[in-house]
């Protein structure tokens, strides 16, 4: 009974986010060429910062026909986030950093080679805010995968007091999703290597965060 009720909690949580997306005004700027690259038989992997992510929520519901993939972590909020990603048409891999991260990671490739697409919260589950974890880079390493930035820009929105001062964008709001041009990482040879890598991703989204003091 108590997970019947958590479902239902989750369906109508999902159709309140579904409502309320839908009175942002949202416009599309470059992503006709990673599903260009995507239509060839190339594989992409998604990226965001958490602060940002729930604009997507409403229109990335069209790319359910791909098959794509979402990791999320195991924990409880995970758990809401999880239900809402699996309503939206995403396979869901419950795995973070610090649980299951080995496993999850596997996990993801494989759905990346199957499907060709695949999304990653950068420095989700909970921080730190702008710092880009190992697993977005070795993820599209084994897989093959061209990077692909993501920023929300909302015209108006509230800033949440929590550590990545996440963005709600205000009703009637003009949203703007901002895809970056593909980033292609050649296997690294020596740890060296992988951490210019990393930062290189890290260096390129950072400015795209919104509400942190300049030198962050």
């Amino acid at each position: 009974m108590k997970r019947i009720r958590f479902r239902v909690f989750i369906w109508f949580l999902y159709r309140f986010i579904r409502m309320y997306s839908a009175l942002l005004r949202v416009r599309v700027e470059n992503e006709d060429p990673w599903l260009a690259h995507l239509a060839g038989g190339g594989r992409v992997l998604l990226c965001v910062w958490h602060q940002q992510f729930f604009s997507l929520i409403r229109y990335y519901r069209r790319y359910r026909k791909y098959g794509p993939s979402l990791m999320i972590s195991r924990s409880r909020d995970g758990e809401v986030i999880a239900g809402i990603a699996e309503l939206t048409g995403w396979h869901v891999v419950r795995a973070s950093s610090s649980r299951g991260g080995r496993e999850g990671l596997q996990q993801m490739v494989r759905r990346l080679h199957a499907t060709g697409i695949a999304a990653h919260i950068l420095d989700g589950p909970r921080g730190p805010a702008g710092v880009v974890k190992n697993g977005a880079i070795s993820m599209a390493q084994s897989a093959g995968a061209a990077i692909v930035p993501v920023y929300v820009i909302a015209e108006k929105a509230w800033y949440f007091n929590s550590w990545d001062r996440f963005q709600l964008p205000k009703p009637f709001s003009r949203v703007t999703i901002r895809y970056g041009g593909m980033i292609r990482l050649a296997p690294a040879e020596t740890d060296r290597e992988f951490e210019r890598q990393r930062k290189y991703l890290e260096d390129t989204m950072r400015p795209g965060l919104i509400g942190f003091p300049s030198g962050f």
